[in-house]
């Protein structure tokens, strides 16, 4: 799908479908409804009177009230060269940010698919367009265009395909660079989203190591993929006990980038380090039948760490930047390593491993202390590590856990600005006294049932060094269960918009 500027007023674009974003009323009265415009006054005025008064009728009678989302669709409009108008809700217009612009650009590209239309714009006409908003309406409408059925057979599964999405523009903008910007975070995230959407059968930790090795190949990266051979020369004996349960053999993918013209002030490395655990069966703790199918999405991390490499590589951002990928199988056999067993991580700390289906953070400390060892100054971690979380935020916020209040209130607003939600938890010292092991110098889980995200974040602290570091707990936000107006059931493809922006915004 091309991504594409239209300077034309809205009555006179030619496009299959137009679309205008309206918003909800704030009063009853009639004489309110002259407020309860789309993009602006000007822009409701124009198609109020080409439609014969068709908007303000169906904001009158109820049919379309603005609520986020919502759609009204009206074809053949009369005074209009486009084929059908479209409305969406966009909530109330106090809360209208670029994210909620985000989420009504996806709601238009896919009613725009599901009727049939080709080619669509999305109207801005009064709007003060600028670069944030070109940038969330690209991203939005390459979201909303991507779908998990890849592999179906069904010919007809291709029919109704969006060509062409126009935003509305000024003539003489200068907002091109702003369009790049939305291409290159969506086509990154939907990466991460095609990689999360594969089965385990076709996308093993060696084909995921291909697929990020193959990326920076694309994107002029440096790639290295260690080994099991290179993984036991430097010590990782905590993800190899992990691996050893399937004849998938690891890997760990390290994306290298360096900025042509680094800051002299500065000397900061950022890590992305994300947990790919291509399919996790839970090991000898095994998981309950009931939806393990779902945990193909169990990489969602790692993915997540490829798909941003992908965008830092094309936008440039000042800083070096190093992409970690432990991949691994998490699988029951007569191999796997049992509850009980003890593992030397490469940092040199001992772990009793009470529960093989936290094997999560036992492959990420390996890949923090290889990203220490590295250089990193900074660490960023994206893991689909504990129900834990879900049971606190459920699908709404992701987890935010951290050993340094700047570095979170570097990352919050990168993640503000992108609009992904990471809720901060509590880490507090109380917690690390819930870790005690009499064989080891760690269990990889509490004795207990409550605070299992945050026991878990206090497990990877131990590996940090001191380090300041944010660790994304993403279980509960990197699937959709149900598909929503703007975005399809499956991968989500969280956190690569903000691990993007807060490499960009780096000073």
């Amino acid at each position: 799908m091309e991504i594409l500027f239209q300077t034309s007023r809205a009555t006179a674009i030619e496009t299959g479908l137009v679309a205008a974003i309206g918003f909800v009323r704030e009063q009853d009265a009639l004489a309110s409804t002259r407020e309860l415009h789309a993009s602006g006054r000007e822009l409701f005025e124009a198609l109020n009177t080409a439609t014969r008064g068709w908007i303000e009728d169906v904001f009158l009678r109820g049919e379309f009230t603005g609520k986020a989302c919502e759609t009204a669709l009206l074809h053949r409009p009369a005074g209009m060269a486009a084929k059908a108008l479209l409305l969406v809700g966009g909530g109330r217009r106090a809360n209208w940010n670029t994210a909620e612009l985000r989420k009504a650009a996806g709601v238009v590209l896919r009613t725009a698919k599901s009727k049939g239309f080709r080619d669509v714009c999305l109207l801005t006409e009064g709007e003060e367009v600028n670069a944030a908003m070109v940038s969330a309406i690209a991203e939005g409408a390459l979201l909303g265009d991507f779908e998990p059925d890849a592999h179906k057979t069904d010919p007809k599964k291709n029919e109704k395909v969006v060509d062409r999405f126009y935003i509305q523009v000024p003539p003489r903008h200068t907002l091109d660079n702003a369009l790049v910007r939305g291409t290159v975070l969506g086509e990154a995230q939907n990466l991460a989203r095609t990689l999360i959407n594969e089965p385990a059968n076709l996308l093993t930790p060696q084909k995921l190591a291909q697929a990020a090795s193959d990326m920076a190949a694309r994107n002029g990266l440096e790639c290295e993929i260690l080994d099991r051979a290179r993984m036991q020369q430097l010590g990782m004996g905590a993800l190899l006990g992990v691996a050893q349960g399937s004849l998938e053999p690891p890997a760990m993918a390290v994306i290298k980038y360096s900025p042509a013209v680094s800051p002299l002030s500065s000397s900061a490395h950022l890590a992305l380090i994300g947990k790919g655990v291509t399919f996790d069966t839970g090991g000898i703790s095994i998981k309950p039948s009931e939806g393990m199918e779902k945990m193909k999405y169990d990489m969602a991390g790692a993915a997540a760490v490829i798909g941003a490499m992908q965008a830092i590589a094309r936008l440039k951002p000042s800083i070096a930047v190093t992409g970690y990928a432990p991949m691994v199988e998490n699988m029951a056999s007569d191999r796997a390593q049992r509850p009980g067993d003890i593992v030397t991580s490469m940092n040199g700390k001992t772990v009793e491993v009470l529960n093989t289906d936290a094997e999560g953070r036992l492959i990420l400390i390996d890949a923090i202390t290889y990203a220490i060892r590295n250089g990193a100054t900074h660490l960023v971690d994206a893991a689909t590590l504990t129900g834990s979380i879900a049971v606190a935020l459920a699908s709404v916020h992701a987890g935010l856990f951290t050993n340094d209040a700047e570095f979170q209130k570097r990352f919050q607003t990168a993640a503000a600005a992108e609009g992904e939600r990471f809720w901060p938890m509590p880490m507090d010292e109380e917690y690390k006294e819930m870790l005690k092991s009499a064989f080891a110098d760690l269990p990889n889980i509490s004795g207990g049932r409550y605070g299992g995200s945050i026991t878990a974040a206090k497990f990877l602290e131990e590996f940090v060094e001191g380090k300041p570091w944010i660790h994304l707990d993403i279980a509960g936000t990197a699937w959709l269960d149900d598909a929503k107006p703007f975005l399809s059931k499956g991968p989500t493809g969280i956190a690569v918009r903000s691990m993007v922006r807060l490499a960009e915004d780096w000073l």
